[in-house]
């Protein structure tokens, strides 16, 4: 065998620059067209039927979308969705830490909570709370086992909207334990080690060190719990709270007129919802800034991505 020397080689075949310019012609792809015309066709047929249907009776919802009994209730779901999510997600914040901590008694405790609050139905909860009044007459404050030093009724301390917000906050409370539990976990215990090798102190270390990073995996689900809370507010009408659906039935129970009252109240939860996500977005896009995978899009930035991507492939 005989090596090749360098004289011997042969030369790089260098381009030609009087080649014919090539045309770039865009992938096809009509199978991909035809199944989203094909889909357009029923979404057509459903708004067409929105306009002129005479069923959904769209001048009954106009006169109440906006009235104040309504508004009133709209008010009300957002102030139970508030107290249960701020109160729920300071429990569940609690708990989680009981859940990791060294203590086999508190993570048994906090294990004990999570598997009671998920395994009952919401609506259980909140009717057993309304009725705490049957089994406790009176709620008192002292030495355990021993003298009280003072008491309150239970019918006076605990109503039917404090009874709901105390039902919502303690099941959100379970899954928020386990939201933050599984962020927490999700960062890296080599970070922990090397901060407690720099002498930071461990309160720092999980304020400035821990927390922004498991925000990251805790906020998309949190969105999910606190969004779901908020439909999950229908179901206090069980407790004969002036929140949107129980309002929308007495209305609809008075009228008569179902279908468009319904509609009152999907079309106020989707307005409330979209809001909620695009905070959820904000809130992820802040926690995201210095991490490899970037913010991610706003729905304005991915609209503005696709009609210039659209652009460039006609160009």
């Amino acid at each position: 065998m005989t090596a090749v020397t360098p004289e011997k080689a042969l030369p790089l075949r260098q381009p030609a620059d009087d080649g014919p310019e090539l045309t770039i012609v865009p992938h096809r792809r009509p199978w991909r067209l035809a199944a989203g015309l094909a889909a357009l066709v029923p979404a057509a047929q459903f708004a067409h039927g929105l306009a002129v249907n005479p069923g959904w009776d769209w001048p009954t919802f106009r006169a109440f979308v906006f009235s104040d009994s309504i508004l009133r209730a709209v008010g009300t779901t957002l102030q139970l969705t508030a107290y249960g999510t701020v109160l729920g997600f300071a429990l569940g914040a609690v708990i989680a830490a009981l859940r990791l901590s060294g203590s086999p008694i508190l993570r048994t405790i906090a294990w004990t909570y999570v598997w009671a609050f998920r395994s009952i139905p919401l609506i259980v909860q909140l009717v057993f709370w309304f009725n705490l009044a049957y089994l406790y007459k009176r709620i008192g404050i002292g030495v355990p086992f021993g003298p009280t030093f003072a008491s309150f009724g239970t019918t006076d301390l605990l109503g039917a909207l404090g009874a709901a917000v105390l039902g919502l906050a303690l099941h959100q409370a379970a899954y928020a334990a386990e939201i933050i539990r599984g962020g927490v976990l999700a960062v890296d215990a080599g970070q922990l080690e090397a901060a407690a090798a720099l002498g930071i102190p461990r309160f720092r270390q999980a304020w400035r060190i821990v927390l922004p990073q498991a925000m990251r995996g805790i906020l998309p689900n949190a969105a999910n719990e606190v969004i779901s809370l908020f439909k999950g507010t229908s179901i206090v009408y069980v407790m004969a709270i002036g929140e949107l659906f129980y309002q929308v039935q007495v209305i609809y129970g008075r009228t008569g007129r179902v279908v468009p009252l319904l509609m009152v109240a999907t079309v106020w939860y989707v307005l409330l919802t979209t809001a909620l996500s695009l905070v959820q977005y904000r809130v992820e896009r802040h926690f995201a800034r210095g991490s490899g995978r970037g913010a991610p899009p706003t729905p304005w930035q991915r609209l503005r991505a696709a009609v210039t991507e659209n652009e460039e492939e006609r160009a």
